[in-house]
């Protein structure tokens, strides 16, 4: 039969679920964003930069069990969208690419930006195919989504070029989707090797990221039969509830809250679920992990790169946890009672009623806006924030409740996540709340992606935390330096934006007109209307990770360099 590439791909992705792509038509695609319309399974989003494609296309990954896509133009579009592909690669989230690509017959080339893709994207991607043939169009994808959803996920890219995608060629068939499953190995000796140093520690602890989300309910009864704390990464505050007795936040040690800190100051063992022990949830590297490291990961590759490991359990926290845990309950004696639940909530009170103790002034108290969103929220409601000082606030002060709750950009930190995010998010939960806080500086990259939300009639809310400069440098810049350099921000009318956006706009410019504020934009989103809320955020008071991490970094100075920053900053201090 005669098929065209870009109906055989059209006929790949529907078998594999994809329910919207993402991205902007060129003259290398037209046949694909063609066949894509005609899809009834399939949406084609056009959004405003290829960056926002990849953010959106993150989301869906990171909010649901769909994978998310890309249908991009070569070149420009590729690179445009390499950003939120390195925070998708960095942070396992699988995503397909699919690109234009560049063919040459009888010396003509089809096109003129000419380019290695594929030597470009192979950093960032987990694999890169170029398709030659029609009849590999369809097999392609299957492994490529295979690939991208398998082991520890990530970004898979795939070359469609004009003339596979765009002209006619023969088919034999059209081959159904069938997943590959194969039935997990547990390492037997070594769980219960594991379940014997646990139950010996006289204080264990559990550090978790993001890939223990498929473990939540396990971990929970872990914890509870260990009585033992858990932290978490900042991704892997969607890994376990910050509902739960004993959880502590993001983290242990100086950078972490008091509840993180006190609760783990004497653990002697501590099993790390799903992490990297990449350099924000451990403060810059600077987290004391004791010398019993038990470290369970799907990817063999993370184990003893940043901090050396007693023990490795290599495999799927879906499969290895509930098998953890059954050891443990298998050898368990007597349940531990240490008291840590009461002393975590007390530590957690404490900390949260400093930040409202403290003086915002005429300005909107970071842990006062934060109870009142928690408040007003589902439960169900997913929260997605991008990388500035208004991530690690959330961090420490917004309490996420259940699985793929909680999206952020991690080991990347790509600025410009959260508005595109919180479209794929929207868009792959429909039925529930989704909100974003964004800073003003982030605000600048993506903002523009506000007009997709509107011609989608996507109810989301946007809060923009405003304060006028670029607030997590410039806090690194003054705590040492006693100057900021580069980080102020130029005016923005946030009420033009929105308008000019089609939004509705809101503004919260104390505390006293938070409830009110938070109450109205939630209301407007449930109408189909996504809201900007402009958010006279105070920043005066520093987050514990802000502080930690500085003086983190500053003890990796040589004597001679901290003594030239640390003279400079008291002359700066005396003479202003």
């Amino acid at each position: 039969m005669q098929k065209s590439g870009a109906a055989l791909a059209r006929f790949a992705l529907e078998q594999l679920g994809i329910s919207h792509t993402f991205g902007i038509p060129g003259v290398h695609n037209t046949e694909l964003y063609d066949e894509l319309n005609a899809s009834p399974s399939i949406t084609p989003v056009l959004v405003g930069h290829e960056c926002g494609a990849a953010f959106m296309a993150d989301a869906i990954s990171r909010t649901s069990q769909q994978v998310g896509t890309l249908v991009i133009v070569p070149a420009a579009g590729v690179t445009h969208a390499a950003s939120g592909i390195g925070e998708a690669g960095l942070d396992g989230i699988p995503m397909l690419i699919i690109s234009g690509g560049i063919h040459s017959a009888s010396g003509r080339h089809y096109q003129l930006h000419d380019m290695d893709q594929h030597s470009l994207l192979k950093p960032m991607t987990k694999a890169q195919f170029k398709i030659t043939q029609h009849k590999d169009v369809i097999p392609t994808l299957y492994e490529a989504y295979r690939i991208a959803t398998g082991d520890e996920p990530g970004p898979v890219f795939v070359e469609l070029p004009y003339n596979i995608g765009n002209f006619l060629g023969e088919v034999d068939e059209l081959p159904l989707f069938q997943a590959k499953s194969c039935a997990a190995v547990l390492p037997h000796a070594a769980l219960a090797e594991a379940a014997k140093r646990l139950l010996a520690a006289r204080r264990p602890g559990l550090f978790v990221g993001w890939g223990a989300l498929g473990a939540s309910a396990a971990l929970e009864q872990l914890a509870d039969t260990l009585e033992a704390p858990v932290c978490t990464t900042l991704q892997g505050l969607s890994s376990f509830p910050a509902s739960h007795p004993l959880h502590t936040g993001m983290g242990f040690g100086a950078y972490a809250v008091p509840a993180a800190e006190n609760a783990f100051a004497d653990c002697d063992c501590l099993l790390a679920i799903g992490t990297r022990f990449a350099e924000i949830p451990t403060g810059s590297y600077s987290m004391p992990v004791p010398a019993e490291l038990i470290h369970l990961d799907i990817n063999p590759q993370v184990f003893n790169a940043n901090f050396p490991a007693t023990l490795t359990l290599c495999g799927d926290a879906k499969a290895l946890v509930p098998a953890l845990l059954r050891e443990v309950e298998q050898q368990l004696v007597a349940k531990p009672q240490r008291g840590l639940a009461a002393q975590i909530a007390r530590d957690k009170l404490a900390y949260v009623e400093s930040w409202l103790n403290h003086n915002s002034g005429t300005r909107v108290n970071p842990a006062h806006f934060c109870q009142t969103l928690r408040a007003q929220l589902n439960d169900s409601a997913i929260v997605a924030a991008d990388d500035g000082n208004h991530t690690f606030i959330l961090a420490e002060l917004m309490p996420i409740l259940g699985p793929r709750q909680f999206i952020s950009p991690s080991d990347f930190n790509a600025m410009g996540y959260c508005i595109p995010a919180c479209i794929g998010a929207k868009l792959a939960n429909p039925q529930r709340q989704v909100v974003g806080v964004v800073g003003d500086g982030a605000l600048r990259m993506t903002g523009l992606e506000l007009l997709t939300a509107s011609s989608l009639k996507l109810g989301v809310v946007l809060f923009v935390f405003n304060d006028g400069e670029l607030s997590q440098i410039a806090q690194a810049q003054e705590i040492p330096y006693n100057r900021k350099t580069c980080s102020g921000l130029p005016s923005m009318d946030l009420a033009a934006l929105a308008k000019a956006c089609q939004c509705e706009f809101v503004a919260i410019d104390n505390n006293q007109n938070c409830t009110s504020g938070i109450q109205q934009a939630l209301a407007l989103a449930a109408q189909n209307k996504p809201v900007l809320v402009d958010v006279a955020i105070d920043y005066s008071k520093r987050t514990r990770f802000t502080e930690g991490v500085v003086k983190a970094t500053l003890k990796r100075f040589t004597p001679r360099d901290k003594l030239r920053v640390i003279s400079r900053a008291l002359w700066r201090r005396v003479t202003g």
